[in-house]
């Protein structure tokens, strides 16, 4: 293998009960293997991260544990290429068995690839990347490999389709071609049958690719007896004698992100030049129960017991009557208390809510934003596009405390905030309603990756952000009734409204005070690279740490990076010190976005500003800083900004000793249990 030391196991040799077919056959022109469960000493597998086999025989890829990655390679590299002078890849099959259980029963993350190729995984990444690649490498042809994704996570980078997708991946992490994870029934006529993935169930996969027409299909069905459906789920032509190199490996990867899912292999058979070996169905080990898997074998248990007893009191038709009226109540239940009466123009019916967004359907969901899932709903009696989020009903604050300050910022009127209409609170759930932005986050313009279909964001454009955003965080810290800190100031939470003017949103950590008065001491919020050191000893908010958050913001914008990302030179790169680094080589407008032209198809006096502006903001120290409104000055050009040399300003030292990564600009912290 092409890097032996990425397996921390080299090999994993069980000997316990249970019969294990595990087979190596063949010439040196082919070979094949079948293993039904993984216990064993005829098991030749290489493992690595948190891959393990079970005592009773499951391949364990993860094991719950967040933003980590396994590898499970069988040992002997493949003999692909044909012995003919030229040759090129011949035809091969494989099967498996495989398992996910989430941690909810409508989220998981992140999912499952089968590949063959290459087994370096030096520079892999967990989440999105699958423990497969990395942002660097997604789309190379030197990566030489070949996969098929069991996706439970959309990822607009690589246009996903859907959270519950199969896809056939080259060298990419982007498809070549891509279906919502199902199958076609023979037993109907060929009928398409929806599956989940996350469903804790058993499922099995055939993936066969074809030397002569060169096309590759992929199989998906229920775990049943073995048999492969007649139509594949997914397929595509494509040679892999230009993809893949000798040494070939073939494998599995699994990665988690935040939500901690478990991924199992119960079996798996592969061959050369022939279909892929039965695994015998009757020896695989079963799944586990825990989580949402044992709540549902639970509830199977119950509804056996159970089911006979509800059917004989349904015969009563007045019973079947006042069942029909419970439940009708209960969909649309709120919780509503005496003190909530002042607040009645900001509260919404829970029933409205239910009908605009199709009763909260999979097809409306926009996104995961700060702590919930975001709707898109139109209202049914005004009309109006709203986006609706639903989250959690608990606060490190009382409940009425809570509702209030969500009131008062729904009191703000400014052109670039995003209006919080009002609230709802149902059941365990509190649900926020805000205006509806068509063009979505900001982040997917700077990042979208190869998403063609986004608009480009010339200077202007982003110039006008800039002081847009500067102008709706000049009214929370100064010119409303009260002072309100953001403290959570990024790109992801600057939305576009129809015209592409930014909006500030997301005010689901904000703090609210009275002018005058001291802000007292909390927890430590926010969004790792938008953090002003001194949070770090006061874990004091003020308007002046969102002023750092701005600069941040105003670097992003302008470079077309995030404040802190992973590097493959030294690990990690400070967007602060990039930009005053490039300052003192007086190379200040090679940090801009490469995007807006090597032409400079741009004001560079306004990028100078914004660069300049950006690290004023940013520096370590507080009372270095500008005020917003002072910012809002230099933006218009009603005041010059002070003459600063390089020299001047202070080098992060301070940020970098606070800021730990997990992987490149990601995680919140936070001691809310529920945003707005």
């Amino acid at each position: 293998m092409e890097n032996p030391r990425l397996f921390l196991v080299a090999g994993i040799l069980l000997a316990g009960f249970g019969v294990v077919a595990a087979v190596l056959q063949g010439d040196d022109d082919g070979k094949q293997f079948v293993y039904s469960g993984f216990t064993g000493s005829n098991v030749s597998l290489s493992l690595d991260g948190t891959a393990v086999v079970t005592p009773s025989g499951l391949l364990e890829l993860t094991n719950g544990t967040a933003q980590l990655s396994s590898h499970a390679v069988h040992r002997t590299p493949l003999s692909l290429r044909s012995s003919s002078p030229g040759g090129g890849v011949r035809s091969f099959s494989a099967s498996f068995v495989f398992g996910i259980i989430p941690p909810y029963p409508d989220q998981s993350g992140h999912g499952i690839v089968f590949f063959v190729g290459k087994a370096d995984f030096s520079t892999a990444l967990p989440s999105t990347y699958l423990g497969l690649l990395n942002r660097a490498n997604n789309g190379n042809a030197t990566n030489h490999i070949f996969g098929v994704e069991l996706d439970t996570i959309q990822s607009i980078e690589f246009k996903d389709p859907n959270d519950n997708h199969v896809g056939i991946d080259v060298n990419s992490l982007e498809s070549v071609a891509v279906h919502p994870a199902g199958y076609y029934d023979d037993e109907t006529g060929g009928a398409f049958r929806d599956l989940l993935l996350i469903s804790g169930k058993a499922m099995q996969v055939w993936v066969d690719y074809e030397s002569v027409s060169t096309e590759i299909r992929v199989f998906l069905s229920p775990l049943k007896n073995g048999a492969k459906p007649s139509t594949p789920l997914v397929s595509a032509r494509r040679n892999l004698s230009e993809v893949l190199v000798d040494p070939a490996y073939a494998g599995f990867s699994s990665s988690t992100g935040t939500l901690r899912s478990r991924h199992y292999l119960l079996g798996w058979s592969l061959a050369i030049d022939g279909p892929a070996p039965l695994i015998d169905i009757g020896s695989l080990p079963k799944l586990p129960q825990f989580g949402f898997g044992a709540k549902q074998a639970l509830s199977n248990v119950l509804l056996e017991i159970v089911l006979p007893i509800v059917t004989a009191v349904l015969v009563l038709s007045v019973v079947a009557v006042v069942i029909l009226v419970v439940r009708r109540r209960s969909k649309y239940a709120e919780v509503r208390e005496e003190w909530e009466s002042e607040f009645g123009p900001h509260r919404f019916s829970y029933r409205d809510l239910f009908l605009a967004t199709e009763g909260f359907k999979s097809k409306t969901l926009l996104g995961f934003g700060g702590f919930g899932r975001v709707h898109k709903g139109l209202l049914p009696k005004s009309k109006l596009e709203v986006a609706v989020k639903k989250v959690s009903h608990g606060s490190r604050q009382g409940i009425k405390e809570f509702v209030a300050e969500v009131v008062t910022i729904g009191r703000l009127r400014h052109r670039n905030l995003v209006q919080l209409l009002g609230y709802c609170r149902r059941k365990g759930e509190l649900l926020l309603v805000y205006d509806y932005m068509p063009n979505g986050s900001l982040d997917k313009y700077l990042y979208g990756g190869k998403d063609d279909t986004l608009d480009f964001l010339d200077w202007a454009q982003r110039f006008r952000i800039i002081k847009g955003v500067a102008s709706g965080l000049l009214y929370i810290h100064e010119d409303f009734d009260q002072v309100i800190i953001h403290r959570d100031i990024k790109a992801s939470n600057v939305l576009l409204d129809a015209d592409m003017n930014g909006r500030l949103g997301d005010f689901g950590l904000a703090k609210l005070y009275d002018h005058g008065a001291d802000p007292q001491t909390t927890h430590v919020v926010g969004t790792m690279g938008y953090l002003a050191p001194e949070l770090a000893r006061t874990g004091k908010a003020s308007p002046l740490t969102d002023v750092f958050a701005f600069g941040a913001f105003i670097l992003e914008v302008t470079c077309g990076r995030r404040p802190v990302e992973l590097s493959m030179d030294d690990g990690r790169l400070v967007l602060v010190d990039w930009v005053l680094e490039h300052w003192h080589t007086e190379s200040l407008l090679e940090v801009v976005d490469a995007r807006l032209g090597a032409d400079y198809d741009y004001d560079a006096e306004e990028v100078v500003l914004a660069l300049k502006l950006g690290l004023m903001c940013s520096h370590p120290l507080p009372g270095a800083r500008p005020s917003m409104r002072q910012a809002m000055q230099y933006l218009e050009g009603d005041m010059p900004l002070p003459e600063l040399t390089p020299t001047q300003m202070m080098q992060s030292e301070g940020l970098d000793s606070f800021i730990q990564l997990s992987e490149p600009s990601s995680g919140t912290i936070s001691g809310l249990s529920g945003g707005r």
